[in-house]
């Protein structure tokens, strides 16, 4: 499992999660993104996939030079699992926020499919071009968002869900009473998508 944060945070942030999940065997890597300035945050310089520009829902919401170069370092990493004897069938990729968004970006368009895509409190990011860029469909995605989230709408996250279903892929919807967090009803959802993909 590969597990991109959100903005702000490092890749420490959800190792903590790691044994609370009870899936032993299971190998977690917790990278760390770049540090950029923010525009929405005054530019102050932060760990971040991609800068963000506005938080309308237009297209030059997010820096689409940022969301390429770290979707080439999520490949990378994904591509020295595979070296190191780890088939793609048999990787996650998971993320919460930004990191939700990006595991969105690069799952969605990969040729080779990963084994599943965990979208906990995600959007879609460069959506305009998701459909002429779409890789195989084959890839199932498990969608948990808090319907209290005060940082990413639930309407944003319900909106991704949509879309990918309406473009043929097989995907779950979650919500809870919850902000811009993670819960313990999520965490055990979380546990049986992977228990069910990865025995």
């Amino acid at each position: 499992m590969i597990w991109l944060h959100g903005l702000g945070a490092d890749g420490f942030d959800f190792a903590p999660l790691a044994p609370r999940l009870g899936l032993p065997g299971i190998r977690m890597v917790f990278p760390h993104a770049p540090i950029r300035p923010v525009t929405i945050n005054a530019g102050y310089e932060m760990p971040s996939w991609y800068d963000i520009r506005s938080m309308d829902r237009v297209p030059e919401r997010e820096c689409a030079e940022d969301v390429v170069a770290s979707a080439a370092i999520v490949e990378d990493l994904i591509a020295r699992e595979i070296a190191a004897g780890t088939p793609a069938s048999r990787i996650v990729l998971a993320g919460f926020s930004q990191g939700a968004a990006m595991t969105l970006y690069v799952g969605l368009r990969r040729r080779e499919p990963l084994a599943g895509l965990l979208v906990l409190s995600g959007y879609l990011v460069l959506e305009d071009r998701l459909e002429h860029e779409l890789g195989d469909r084959s890839v199932p995605l498990w969608f948990g968002h808090g319907t209290n989230d005060e940082v990413v709408p639930h309407a944003g996250g319900r909106h991704a869900y949509e879309r990918v279903r309406q473009l043929g892929l097989q995907a779950e919807w979650h919500e809870w009473s919850m902000g811009h967090e993670v819960c313990a009803e999520e965490l055990r959802g979380l546990r049986a998508f992977l228990a069910a993909r990865l025995p």
